[in-house]
């Protein structure tokens, strides 16, 4: 039994397989989509996001430029609303992805692609919202509402709505499978228990957090939750990456998060955490042969790399109730940030 709800934060961790389900049963708005969209001319796809909608394209760029083979870049929207300049983006792919769907830069960015003739796609939760309108089509996540600050229910549902795009778009029935089996895989998910991670946690002065490829989004995102949430400094790289100069700050101090799948990057991922062992680093692993955090076992990588997220938001949740901190109203934070 998944443990009561303490805070709108864990109810809406565990609404989050119903989130993943609708989408998944809902797919007839994607596969309609992905008809009509006619993206082979498209030179390359754009994404744009921030915060928790940033780090959905990450993972959306992965599967793009592994799945689509289009080269993608990140929007820049300062580049509009700032510089007040046009970037050519005709036949452009161009994906917005955001909860609230009210960021003036991310309506300005959208409308600015759209009439520079890009195919405009906006994932939100909110229909109807001003970036959904300035979009061509529009993926609805219709995740409900989400009152804590950090999203959880609602990343988790833009993750699974680009991928069940991305898996229209490239015909990739693995994917495509992967995606139905989800939703039970995050009920399975939410049981999982990473507390023993929250010891380290007290006594960090920063957390290192890694994966490599479609882990990279996850990565961003849980160290993101740890500064928003525990308001702990905490850091997401690419395991390759931080094989780099980032390695110059580990410590003792300094714990490691890592995820690893079971695909091209795990030879990368072994070799990282097999040097976090060798300098006395405390790492906590899923995944793999010597994980040392609970897991389901390998499914799909660009799935399991989504499920990854469920227990790493109920260690957070739990921890900030346990260091007595309020996990829905991190300090100086509001649930929608209008940026321009």
């Amino acid at each position: 039994m998944v443990e009561s709800v303490h805070s709108a934060m864990a109810q809406e961790i565990s609404e989050s397989p119903d989130v993943a389900s609708r989408i998944v049963s809902n797919r007839g708005v994607i596969v309609d989509l992905a008809r009509r969209l006619s993206i082979g001319a498209a030179p390359l796809a754009v994404l744009c996001g921030r915060g928790s909608s940033g780090h959905a394209g990450v993972f959306l760029r992965y599967l793009i430029e592994t799945r689509l083979h289009l080269p993608v870049s990140a929007c820049a929207p300062s580049v509009v609303t700032a510089f007040r300049k046009t970037v050519t983006l005709r036949n452009a792919l161009f994906i917005v992805i955001s909860q609230s769907g009210r960021s003036p830069d991310l309506i300005a960015a959208t409308q600015a692609a759209r009439a520079a003739g890009a195919r405009t796609i906006a994932v939100v939760n909110t229909v109807p919202s001003p970036v959904a309108d300035a979009a061509e089509f529009v993926i609805p996540i219709e995740a409900g509402p989400e009152r804590s600050v950090a999203a959880t229910k609602t990343m988790i549902g833009s993750l699974v709505a680009g991928a069940s795009l991305i898996a229209e778009l490239a015909e990739d029935a693995a994917l495509s499978s992967a995606l139905e089996r989800l939703p039970e895989r995050l009920h399975r998910a939410l049981l999982l228990d990473w507390s023993d991670v929250s010891d380290d946690l007290a006594n960090a002065s920063a957390v290192f957090v890694a994966s490599r490829g479609l882990g990279l989004s996850s990565a961003r995102e849980i160290a993101l939750k740890i500064t928003e949430v525990l308001r702990l400094p905490a850091l997401g790289f690419s395991a390759a990456e931080l094989q780099h100069g980032a390695r110059a700050a580990l410590s003792p101090k300094t714990p490691a998060i890592v995820l690893r799948l079971m695909d091209e990057t795990a030879a990368t991922v072994d070799r990282l955490a097999k040097e976090l062992r060798e300098r006395k680093i405390a790492l906590h692993l899923c995944g793999g042969p010597r994980g040392t955090l609970p897991w389901l076992g390998d499914d799909h990588p660009p799935t399991d790399a989504i499920a990854m997220l469920v227990p790493a938001y109920r260690l957070i949740e739990r921890t900030a109730r346990g260091w007595g901190f309020d996990p829905d109203r991190p300090p100086q934070l509001s649930k929608v940030t209008e940026t321009f």
